[in-house]
């Protein structure tokens, strides 16, 4: 962790990008001279290398050149008692769990065991090149707290109401801006970024699924959950989007799946150009997208897409349609998310094996439901039910994330050989753009979370 400490000056630097159920998240949008550019940076390399100031310019750059980086800072409840942390350490079982990573289980806070938990677990999984652990940075709790002030007025009401930045925190989390491009930044060049969430891409077939919950064997986790927050109320509307038809591998489906997302964004899909969000919401979610929104999305896109008036969405969409189809850049994630093999109504029986406790499911069971195969689950070694609910949890952990895919056309219009990003071609504009994938919103499943799925209807 850096030694330096943002402070409360610090705090008007940074501007609210959005949030989600833990976190909020910051984009930095200061000119302080302390957060030089790289090419001032390599100007000093040059020529004044020799002296003390080079050493300390270069640690600083490392860690603190913000342009382009996004801070994500650790929220908690509104009803949680003063002074006292909603996320705690590991419990003695979770250390258990993830024994292999003696720094993770060492750790002194839950927010240290969620970095290390993108570097070391998820981050090999999913592809280094795609993942950004990121750098913890010590912060005043003045810097919170004003953090808190200057960000609530841009919060939705109901996120307002139930958390608020979690002041007892002593550090946030500085990682790359994965809406730009890291060169194209300093360039000026145009960057059209997605953000999606894909959810999950695969029907489980498990044999420990009841029968009176079959329908998880056919109809996809998403859309019984749209038919869920439908009833709620939580939605107007529902989405036509199916995660099977995004990783099916089809370019048709594929292409389908997108302008899904595109028709009821909700919070699934999100468009930023240049880092600045021209569709999709920093709240809950776009609902559905009205003519204004859909003007605004073309208007927007003209800056990068070379279309027709009227088309540049279109081409927008089978641009990210052909990458998606192209690059396979879903088959790590669903290979990820079919570590779950058990399904909660597997693994919530391995979890009760690794606390050492009567499972409290089998006590709910009738007798003839509590022969094979529940039965079956708590004879096994405790690795093997240990295995069960890792996987399950780093499951979870993949089908909950998030990918931005950033484009930016190429100056020549060629397919790009010496590029370090790769290349995709739009035959109904007839360019070529460099694009990157990142995946974000990777966080850590603990136990707390196979109860919750169990409880929820249908998970």
């Amino acid at each position: 962790m850096e030694k330096v400490i943002l402070e409360q000056k610090d705090a008007v630097d940074w501007v609210f990008r959005g949030e989600g159920a833990a976190n909020l998240v910051l984009a930095y949008s200061g000119s302080s001279p302390l957060f030089v550019s790289y090419s001032t940076f390599l100007f000093f390399r040059i020529w004044l290398y020799y002296l003390f100031i080079y050493l300390f310019i270069s640690e600083f750059y490392c860690y603190f050149n913000k342009m382009g980086k996004v801070m994500r800072i650790l929220k908690s409840p509104r009803n949680a008692k003063n002074g006292v942390k909603a996320n705690g350490v590991l419990t003695t079982h979770e250390r258990l769990l993830w024994r292999d990573n003696e720094e993770s289980t060492a750790s002194p806070n839950r927010e240290i065991v969620q970095q290390l938990y993108v570097k070391h677990v998820m981050s090999p999984l999913l592809g280094q090149k795609h993942v950004d652990p990121g750098v913890r940075v010590l912060v005043t709790k003045e810097f919170l707290e004003s953090v808190e002030k200057n960000v609530t007025c841009h919060r939705p009401a109901w996120r307002v109401d139930s958390s608020r930045v979690d002041t007892n925190c002593d550090s946030v989390l500085i990682i790359s801006d994965h809406s730009v491009f890291p060169t194209g930044f300093l360039k000026g060049e145009p960057c059209i970024t997605v953000e999606i969430k894909p959810k999950c891409g695969f029907l489980p077939m498990s044999r420990f699924i009841a029968e009176e919950n079959a329908v998880k064997r056919t109809v996809t986790r998403f859309r019984m959950h749209q038919a869920l927050k439908l009833r709620n109320q939580e939605v107007p509307e529902y989405s036509e989007y199916n995660p099977l038809d995004l990783f099916s591998g089809s370019r048709d489906r594929i292409c389908k799946a997108i302008e899904a997302l595109y028709a009821t964004p909700q919070n699934n899909f999100r468009v930023f150009l240049n880092g600045s969000l021209v569709f999709g919401s920093l709240g809950r979610g776009t609902d559905s997208s009205t003519i204004l929104v859909c003007e605004a999305l073309e208007n927007a896109l003209k800056k990068v897409i070379q279309a027709d008036n009227g088309l540049c969405t279109t081409s927008f969409i089978q641009l990210v349609a052909e990458t998606v189809y192209t690059s396979g850049v879903l088959d790590q994630l669903l290979e990820v998310q079919k570590l779950d093999t058990c399904d909660i109504e597997g693994a919530i029986h391995a979890y009760y094996n690794v606390i050492s406790e009567p499972c409290m499911v089998c006590r709910e069971l009738s007798k003839d439901k509590l022969s094979h195969p529940y039965a079956s689950l708590h004879s096994i070694p405790l690795d093997e039910s240990l295995k069960i609910v890792k996987d399950y949890l780093i499951a979870a952990t993949a089908k909950d994330c998030s990918l931005m895919i950033s484009f930016r056309p190429t100056e020549d219009g060629d397919l790009l050989s010496g590029s370090s990003h790769c290349t995709v071609y739009l035959g109904s504009t007839n360019q070529v753009f460099e694009y990157k994938v990142d995946t974000v919103a990777i966080f850590v499943r603990l136990f707390l979370f196979i109860i919750n799925a169990k409880i929820l209807p249908l998970v």
